[in-house]
């Protein structure tokens, strides 16, 4: 049994898109941001960074393990399963880069743009355009790496399952703010259709329910 710590955000729908796939048992234990419940000390004793999403896998060697950082927990689901991470070195390393490339560019670019178009408590008209400029063009480049491919690494995997919460979550926004832009993305537009449409994809991006 798999404890899932979450919130109603990218970052925690990048685990309950994992676990519905795979057909893993798990059990959904909301942390609402909201009321900073990441801060209670007994969810700090499972990650000490205070944010979610986290898990406790009840099924390993030597007791539970609690895990926390998003990329991490998706890497050790799919060791544990045996699904969505290919053994051989070469399509190992594809999804590795593209799983890399969402924890270092598309999360945090396209959640400081967030930030700072919604959340600051002042307009920062340079902070806003220099995240949504940066953000367009982290998106391009997936766009390039989508291009003669169905999913970022060629088969379906965990970069695909890191990468699209926060695609889909600014797409909407993006069609707003640069329709033109948006339309030349056509690789992207394809590979969220296709997400989309997986029923796994779509249960893992209701989770929490609140």
């Amino acid at each position: 049994m798999i404890d899932l710590y979450t919130w109603t955000t990218p970052n925690g729908r990048k685990i309950s898109i994992f676990l519905e796939e795979a057909g893993l048992p798990y059990k959904v234990i909301p942390v609402n941001l909201t009321k900073e419940e990441q801060l209670k000390p007994e969810f700090l004793k499972i990650n000490p960074n205070n944010k979610i999403p986290a898990i406790v896998d009840h099924d390993v060697e030597g007791g539970p393990l609690s895990i926390f950082e998003s990329g991490a927990i998706l890497i050790h689901l799919a060791e544990k399963t045996g699904k969505f991470l290919p053994k051989d070195v070469r399509n190992r390393s594809q999804v590795m880069q593209w799983l890399m490339y969402q924890m270092s560019h598309v999360g945090p670019i396209i959640g400081q743009a967030g930030h700072f178009v919604n959340q600051a408590p002042e307009k920062v008209p340079y902070a806003i355009q220099r995240f949504i400029n940066e953000s367009f063009r982290i998106v391009g480049v997936l766009n390039v790496g989508l291009d003669g491919k169905d999913f970022l690494a060629g088969d379906y995997s965990i970069a695909d399952m890191a990468t699209y919460p926060w695609v889909q979550a600014a797409w909407g926004p993006f069609q707003g703010m640069m329709p033109e832009k948006v339309a030349e993305l056509g690789n992207v537009q394809r590979w969220l259709d296709a997400m989309a449409a997986r029923p796994a994809v779509a249960r893992g991006m209701a989770v929490p329910q609140v």
